[in-house]
């Protein structure tokens, strides 16, 4: 069933005629507090890069344009759309096609700088924020970005974009023009990130969907946006090839020198990850990443690396671990019972499963946040932490409070110790072995389907390696593999037992938190709370990270966060990513400056550049 969405009242619009004085008379009555327009801003404290900056710290402002970068995914697309809810469009379009009015500085926690806007003021409260757009901003076919492409974006993908949209939307009091080339957005809630959000939001041209169904676009339209890539051709279930538009208009910013440097981006799709690696073994792909440790150190030694022809680059990070692993879905019974899925988390030989599948190079994520200094503390809860979870100790897992660690196993294939305590956790929920199934107090089995996208052989063989710990159990799984297109609408209908999440975290966390765990996106379609958690103290952490003024609370609050998740056994976690492995062409090189956030979209192939483009 649709959900009703309450659009927020909008003050009138002012009119575009409007004298400059009028404007500025207007602008003067409305202003709550003294506040000047700035090149940037930062979650906290004042953003580090001057306004007379040059370029991004790990871009090269001289890197040259040219050649042809060659992506690789898997499976296939249906639509070009990126914004929209239903479809699956090549991801890497959102990053390419359109911008948004600030960009961020991925060498700050969390600091924007102004990218389709030329800048950014707000009150010292945060209840408000105005951005004035550059007068040079267009979108790729030369029309201007006004306002109302700005306040129009904002309310189609707040009410029919993807579900990622609608938080911020949600939030917003008013959205109005208050020049002629500014806006203001005030908030109807105490929450301080949200200047900072709205300003990421991408920006879309009203004008190409006044005809249009914006959220059943599928391959007949494509999306017109200002970024630096428009896209040049397409073959459906193939590939897309997009150009650097050669009257691009903002070239020459600050934020875009040395980004985007390469003239022609194509995406090739291959039908799984095993033949987008012969693809690139053959010369077909430019880069591929690598997640597992032990295929980096065993697969990568094929004839073009050993004659240098590509070459394998390391990339550290100070970003938390995030949480990799297979979620469990809580809207259904029995996983809707924390000892059924402290059972089958138990049951889990992460030890051996890690040796086997990296050769144990990669060490296992403890908590949500973990590797960074948000992570929960060992052992008891102590000071703010321990203040921000005791009004919650009566719905929460006593571990949240006392201190908790995951299983640990012996190592051998049988792991029988931590085997045995699943089979105890079960049967304190009344499930125990019948006639060598596993099954309730009503004799029912129990049942359980684990949901895979195809190609996805490693979680295929960590899986294998589960199901005879499961088996012991008396318990025989429905392993469920389907495209990537049958996966990411089945996501999106929470339509899985068991599945996989990757959900990547930031020095800064904050509204994405909501989307990620809160109790409103839990029976969202297609929203990113895969587990389905409604839990209040999530809810009130995540409150407290938003409301925090000093870096000290915000940090209290995220250890307290992390421990209402990590104890709330919602996933198995699996191995940690803290290093970025690229495998590149010897000519694609970088500025050998990493961000404190490692390797991503924005660092690779962003900042990267072909060396004979030179």
């Amino acid at each position: 069933m649709k959900q009703e969405m309450k659009r927020p009242k909008r003050r009138r619009t002012l009119p575009l005629a409007l004298s400059a004085s009028l404007l500025l008379g207007v602008s003067i009555l409305t202003q709550s507090a003294a506040a000047e327009p700035s090149h940037g801003i930062s979650m906290y404290g004042e953003p580090a890069l001057p306004p007379d900056f040059v370029s991004l710290p790990y871009a090269n402002p001289k890197a040259p344009i040219g050649g042809t970068l060659v992506d690789g995914n898997t499976g296939g697309f249906d639509s070009l759309n990126p914004f929209i809810q239903k479809g699956t469009p090549p991801w890497q379009l959102r990053f390419l096609t359109h911008e948004s009015l600030m960009v961020r500085n991925y060498d700050e926690p969390f600091a924007l700088y102004g990218l389709l806007a030329e800048s950014i003021e707000t009150d010292p409260d945060r209840t408000w924020v105005e951005f004035t757009l550059r007068p040079e901003a267009r979108f790729s076919d030369g029309s201007p970005v006004t306002v109302e492409d700005v306040i129009w974006s904002y309310e189609t993908l707040g009410t029919d974009g993807n579900a990622r949209y609608l938080s911020l939307w949600q939030q917003i009091e008013s959205i109005e023009q208050t020049g002629e080339r500014k806006l203001r957005i005030t908030f109807k809630t105490e929450n301080r990130e949200l200047a900072l959000i709205a300003g990421l939001r991408p920006i879309l041209q009203k004008a190409q969907w006044q005809d249009k169904e914006f959220t059943d676009s599928g391959l007949t339209t494509v999306p017109i946006g200002s970024g630096p890539y428009v896209i040049d051709s397409f073959t459906a279930g193939r590939n897309v090839v997009l150009k650097r538009n050669p009257d691009y208009w903002g070239k020459d910013l600050p934020v875009r020198q040395g980004t985007s440097n390469a003239e022609t981006y194509r995406i090739e799709f291959y039908g799984d990850q095993s033949v987008l690696f012969e693809a690139f073994k053959a010369g077909g792909l430019s880069y591929l990443r690598e997640f597992n440790a032990e295929k980096w150190a065993r697969d990568y030694d094929f004839p073009a690396v050993e004659r240098g022809d590509i070459i394998k680059t390391e990339i550290p990070s100070e970003r938390p671990s995030g949480m990799t692993g297979f979620v469990m879905n809580t809207r259904r019974a029995p996983f809707d019972d924390i000892r059924v899925r402290d059972a089958l988390l138990w049951a889990f030989n992460f030890e051996y499963v890690n040796e086997t599948v990296t050769g144990g190079r990669q060490p296992r994520i403890s908590s949500y946040f973990s590797g960074s200094q948000l992570a929960m503390q060992p052992g008891p809860a102590e000071g703010r932490v321990k203040a921000l979870l005791e009004p919650f100790a009566d719905s929460l897992p006593p571990a949240a409070l006392d201190g908790y660690t995951l299983p640990e196993g012996d190592g051998s294939a049988r792991n029988r110790r931590n085997v045995g305590r699943a089979a105890e956790l079960l049967a304190e929920a009344d499930w125990t072995v019948q006639g060598g199934t596993l099954k309730n107090a009503e004799g029912q089995p129990f049942r359980m389907e684990i949901l895979l996208s195809q190609g996805d052989r490693q979680n295929q063989s960590i899986i294998d390696i589960y199901l005879n710990a499961l088996s012991r159990l008396g318990i025989t799984p429905t392993i469920t593999t389907v495209d990537n297109a049958q996966y990411e609408m089945r996501l999106v209908d929470f339509d899985f037992d068991m599945t996989v999440i990757r959900r990547q975290l930031s020095l800064s966390p904050g509204n994405e938190q909501k989307l990620y765990w809160g109790s409103e996106q839990a029976d969202q379609p297609g929203s990113r709370n895969l587990m389905g958690m409604k839990s209040p103290a999530a809810d009130a952490m995540i409150d407290a990270m938003l409301t925090a003024r000093s870096s000290e609370d915000f940090t209290a609050a995220a250890r307290a966060l992390d421990r209402v998740l990590t104890t709330g056994r919602y996933v198995i976690p699996l191995f940690t990513y803290d290093v970025g492995r690229i495998a590149h062409v010897k000519d694609l090189t970088w500025s050998g400056k990493v961000p404190i956030y490692g390797d991503g979209v924005y660092f690779m192939p962003e900042t990267w550049w072909f060396s004979s483009a030179e």
